[in-house]
């Protein structure tokens, strides 16, 4: 009997330690405010709207991990974006439209397949002072800072303060099917591919950083249609303060362009900067600003975008929020402050009434879990 009871006590203390050895959680954000904007395209009126998503997407996602031994783990990313003030799923309807991917982790690094988010995405997060807010941030300025690509491998490793990613996608599907292909046809490999490189070093206060893209728009009419991208950024902390300031050049080839997914008009090269600073008033309280210029080679229509934030955090998972941003337009260029409602690549392009400058304003709430 004794045996038996020993055998019994064995056997579920390696049961609780199979169990204890994979995880998975469930997380999310949910973010939303009111807004006001004026100067809105086909008639120049303002408008007052409820928004998701102004400082965070809304999102709620399972991320998995199992202990394979050897300091090898097993890897899964489900995330699902929505809009929360109409609930219906985000990123042109797709339920894991933020990220989908399953995939090994170790000490050398991570190798996922699946959908994800670019080296490009992973930069701005840390580079831009915004931190890749939908409303406003650099992707008003270019949407490639929060692109993901369908059908994609990606690489991601740190060695003490070197961190180096890279991604290949088959068929990135940037354009949804509306502009090309979306990539993996027979016969034409390069419709649609995208592949991207990112090196950043972090020491103590300081951080550095490169990233490269290029991305084939998936035309047949044109198939050599690409867009290359390359950005170089920094930011230092002192005391309360940080600063932050990059420098992002694209250019289009073959009737490529410099916004995402879409064919050049005038757009087909540019030069974009951008400067900011954080600064942490109280461990609860926060302002950040920043200002953004784009430079179109051969046009005039040269847009600028100013972002002031205020943020309050309530405890560790609920904030309140106000940002207000303003663009500047002149000789055709039709920028507006926010990311959302334009059909141009996910940029503020098409936003705002051709020539005519936008303010924008928003104030929410937003809880993590």
């Amino acid at each position: 009997m004794k045996m038996k009871l020993f055998a019994a006590a064995v056997a579920a203390l390696a049961a609780g330690g199979a169990y204890a050895q994979s995880s998975v959680t469930l997380y999310g954000v949910v973010d939303a405010g009111i807004e006001y904007q004026n100067s809105q395209p086909n008639g120049g009126h303002a408008v007052t709207r409820l928004t998701s998503g102004n400082m965070s997407g809304s999102r709620w996602g399972l991320r998995g991990v199992e202990d394979l031994g050897g300091g090898l783990k097993g890897v899964f990313v489900l995330e699902s974006g929505f809009s929360l003030d109409t609930g219906n799923s985000g990123q042109n309807g797709r339920l894991f439209g933020r990220q989908a991917y399953v995939g090994l982790s170790s000490q050398w690094g991570q190798l996922t397949l699946g959908r994800h988010q670019t080296p490009f995405y992973d930069f701005g997060l840390q580079f831009d002072p915004m931190a890749i807010s939908t409303n406003y941030s650099i992707t008003a300025q270019d949407g490639t800072f929060a692109q993901r690509a369908d059908n994609s491998v990606k690489y991601i490793g740190t060695f003490g303060g070197l961190t180096a990613s890279a991604l290949y996608s088959f068929g990135a599907g940037l354009n949804n099917g509306n502009l090309g292909s979306n990539g993996e046809v027979p016969g034409t490999s390069k419709l649609g591919r995208e592949y991207s490189v990112n090196l950043t070093y972090a020491a103590g206060p300081f951080a550095v950083g490169a990233v490269y893209d290029e991305t084939n728009l998936g035309v047949v009419a044109t198939p050599d249609a690409k867009t290359r991208r390359a950005s170089v950024a920094g930011s230092y902390a002192f005391g309360p303060a940080k600063v932050f300031a990059g420098y992002r050049w694209a250019k289009g080839y073959d009737v490529g362009g410099v916004l995402p997914g879409v064919l050049a008009g005038n757009k087909n090269s540019s030069n974009l900067y951008w400067l900011g600073l954080g600064y942490q008033v109280t461990p609860a309280f926060s302002l950040t600003g920043a200002a953004y210029y784009q430079d179109f080679r051969g046009s005039s229509a040269d847009p600028w975008s100013f972002v002031a934030s205020a943020d309050y955090a309530f405890s560790k998972r609920t904030d309140a929020y106000l940002n207000v941003s303003y663009a500047r337009n002149k000789d055709g260029s039709n920028l507006g402050v926010s990311s959302s409602g334009s059909n141009l690549g996910g940029s503020g392009f098409g936003g705002a009434a051709a020539n005519e400058n936008q303010f924008g304003a928003v104030v929410g709430i937003r809880h993590k879990f």
